[in-house]
């Protein structure tokens, strides 16, 4: 069955403020910080939201552009990245809420979407 939300996890350097507005209109939102994750490289970053089913949103772009490159070559899957410009934590979920709204879970799975 196909899942119809993605449940994000936001990285360190993300602010806070996106994942309570977020959490406020009823979607599923972890942090860094909340899953005790605080500290861990890129790497470990997209190997926990995998092995957790969440797209992992982030500013990082350079090296997450990378991992998700590295990712599809040699096969690995991941639930989704998204890498968002710097903008208030108002702006950020107001584009996160155009794709949340827009694309299935199932959708995003290994892909790569900028906000």
């Amino acid at each position: 069955m196909e899942k119809l939300f993605s449940e994000l996890y936001l990285d360190e350097d993300v602010d806070i403020l996106v994942a309570d507005l977020l959490i406020a209109r009823g979607f599923s939102v972890t942090t860094t910080r909340g899953e005790g994750q605080l500290g861990n490289t890129d790497i470990e970053q997209i190997e926990f939201a995998a092995r957790n089913q969440k797209v992992l949103v982030t500013h990082n772009r350079a090296d997450f552009e990378l991992i998700a490159k590295n990712y599809t070559d040699t096969g690995k899957e991941h639930f989704g990245i998204i890498l968002a410009s710097r903008h208030s934590p108002h702006e950020i979920v107001r584009r996160l809420l155009l794709i949340l709204n827009q694309v299935t879970a199932d959708e995003i799975k290994n892909q790569v979407r900028y906000i």
